[in-house]
């Protein structure tokens, strides 16, 4: 620990913070198998030997990455989301926060899509990403229930195909405007659910 000038101590971030944003930049930025562990730890100005130490693997530290954007996604998703009273703009709100994300210029959309398509099939980078759709399906659903959808259930499936497809246009098109198309297609989705007779007899 170094103390400033300011008399604040100032902590230096340790290898595995270094290593997690070396990994967090290159693998999102280039691939998770196109990055090599000598450019991570290079990026990351730590010794080779602590990537093995406090990761294992290269994998491990893969699954590590992918963690903590999940853990960094759902705190920004949650922090967009916490003060709007509306459950009805809770919901659509989920595309605003994308739009917000979208909106930072070194965005490349989904880090789970791109790294389950170079995954070997029931690994553990696989599984964790499962997981994080798991949550976005989850969230979606349940912000549905809270806006009295029918079927909340299979509207959250209808909502993570938008949501999905957002990020695939932002990704490949680079096409920052899909957030809002796609919060307007939910929203006449959410008009047709809500105005539905099964709505309508409860």
């Amino acid at each position: 620990m170094t103390t400033s000038r300011t008399g604040l101590d100032e902590r230096r971030p340790s290898a595995r913070e270094r290593l997690l944003s070396a990994a967090n930049e290159l693998f999102y930025e280039e691939g998770v198998h196109t990055v090599g562990t000598d450019r991570i730890v290079a990026h990351a100005g730590v010794a080779k030997a602590s990537l093995y130490n406090t990761f294992g693997s290269k994998d491990e530290l893969v699954v590590a990455y992918l963690r903590s954007r999940h853990a960094a996604t759902a705190a920004r998703m949650h922090a967009a989301l916490e003060h709007i009273e509306s459950p009805r703009e809770r919901l659509l709100g989920v595309f605003d926060a994308l739009a917000e994300m979208f909106a930072g210029p070194s965005h490349r959309g989904c880090a789970f899509t791109a790294a389950s398509a170079e995954a070997t099939p029931g690994s553990k980078t696989e599984q964790v990403s499962d997981d994080y759709r798991a949550w976005v399906r989850g969230l979606l659903t349940e912000l549905a229930q809270q806006a009295g959808v029918p079927d909340a259930e299979t509207f959250g499936r209808q909502l993570q195909l938008l949501y999905d497809g957002c990020m695939v246009s932002v990704r490949m098109e680079g096409d920052a405007s899909s957030a809002a198309a796609a919060r307007a297609t939910a929203e006449v989705l959410l008009d047709a659910a809500l105005s539905s007779p099964v709505h309508r007899a409860r």
